[in-house]
């Protein structure tokens, strides 16, 4: 896999486990997150699990648009990770969680892809009204993580 285009990095004072079971709940991201508000599990799905799909509800200000994710990682206090399409199918990212035992807790690693054909990139850019994806991603990042750890450590 190539190198993701915005990562950011934390040390949780959590077990692994805990950390894992914010990051693999759709309902709890979003009240981490910056973009992403919500979701709804599609089709048979109601949990985190290989294969499960939800539509994901994303603001930016009072831009709004809707994604739908397929969960490819849930490997229990190790990785939680999903890649996002448009709702016609397009790629759009993958956003990966990875965890980390150390010494008091664990790290966390997010990192995200940006997985857009390069004509799409204008196109979404106008609507999110997200010029500079790969910084405001990294800026999300940094607030998500920080979210997390307050969570996690609570």
């Amino acid at each position: 896999m190539t190198e993701p285009s915005a990562t950011g990095k934390i040390a949780i004072a959590a077990p692994p486990e805990k950390v894992y079971a914010l990051v693999s709940d759709p309902g709890a991201l979003a009240g981490m997150a910056e973009e992403y508000e919500g979701h709804r599990w599609v089709g048979a799905a109601d949990g985190p699990a290989v294969g499960a799909k939800f539509r994901g509800r994303n603001r930016n200000g009072i831009r709004r648009w809707s994604t739908l994710s397929t969960i490819t990682d849930a490997e229990e206090g190790k990785r939680f990770a999903f890649e996002v399409t448009t709702v016609a199918g397009l790629p759009v990212a993958r956003w990966q969680y990875d965890i980390e035992v150390s010494g008091d807790g664990c790290v966390a690693v997010e990192s995200t892809w940006d997985r857009r054909p390069g004509w799409l990139r204008g196109p979404t850019s106008l609507f999110t009204g997200i010029w500079k994806r790969d910084d405001a991603n990294r800026a999300n990042i940094a607030a998500t993580l920080a979210r997390l750890k307050a969570a996690a450590e609570s």
